[in-house]
């Protein structure tokens, strides 16, 4: 299937300000582009690109006074199979583990490990290794959270969700990684596009948290915030938390004017 994804957003500063965005889909669907990203600011401005510790794609560039419109448009092949899942998969011990997954071990900004460490033994200890225990902690992050726009706060960390039991994918994301890290299990945080494909309407659509964990040496997707598999996922950025992966990283007073995001279907039948 090909699926066409984009944003279009509005920023209004009082003066120029520098800003590094983490908007362009990640370097590993590099082979699936069947158009390659438009991107259109409004007035033109220069970008340049580099790569972060994670391999993200940042944009840098400087937003002049008054308002940036930031439009950027691809379409990408996906194979339109769900999230994978395997039952049998199996906690790697620490000692075993590859030397970069030992960074999503470790507590971070909004996922704090010691905070909770105590109580994911207390409910998650006796839960078989593996599989099943993660997607417990899914099951039960799901259950504890209540989701709702209104409810996002940006500095709303792991430990404050489970106290508040309110949030958005994010909050979701912070709990479930914080969680798992707790018990050894290496989990990241993921932004990118999720769409409504094989699912009820999604509206109004926005970029989507998840997180992966490392299981029988690889990375598996998990979404505590939908807890069931979906179909058509696109990775923008990975880090240990949505502090490493802000849409928007401003280095001054900014104001979000306006914010669109789409990612749908465009397969033409056959």
């Amino acid at each position: 299937m090909l699926i066409r994804c984009g944003y279009d957003i509005t920023l209004t500063c009082a003066e120029p300000t520098a800003m590094v965005c983490l908007l362009t889909v990640h370097d590993e669907r590099t082979a699936d582009i069947k158009s390659p990203e438009t991107l259109i600011t409004t007035p033109a401005i220069p970008t340049t690109t580099y790569r972060d510790m994670f391999g993200n794609v940042c944009r840098r560039f400087t937003a002049p006074a008054g308002d940036l419109a930031i439009w950027a448009d691809t379409t990408i092949e996906d194979n339109g199979a769900l999230d994978a899942i395997d039952t049998a998969a199996q906690e790697i011990p620490v000692a075993a583990l590859p030397d970069d997954c030992l960074v999503y071990l470790m507590g971070s900004r909004y996922c704090e490990t010691d905070r909770l460490s105590q109580m994911a033994w207390d409910l998650f200890g006796r839960v078989t290794p593996g599989w099943r225990r993660v997607q417990t902690i899914c099951d039960f992050v799901n259950q504890r959270i209540k989701f709702g726009y209104h409810n996002a706060r940006s500095t709303r960390t792991a430990f404050e969700a489970y106290e508040e039991g309110i949030g958005v994918c994010r909050d979701y994301a912070h709990l479930a990684i914080s969680l798992c890290r707790a018990l050894n299990i290496p989990a990241r945080y993921v932004n990118g596009y999720l769409g409504d494909i094989g699912v009820p309407i999604v509206d109004p659509m926005d970029f989507s948290a998840w997180m992966e964990v490392y299981l029988k040496n690889r990375w598996f997707t998990f979404d505590p915030r939908n807890n069931v598999p979906r179909i058509g996922r696109v990775v923008v950025a990975r880090g240990r938390d949505a502090a490493d992966v802000p849409l928007i990283n401003s280095f001054g007073p900014h104001v979000l004017k306006s914010f669109r995001v789409w990612t749908y279907d465009v397969t033409v039948p056959s």
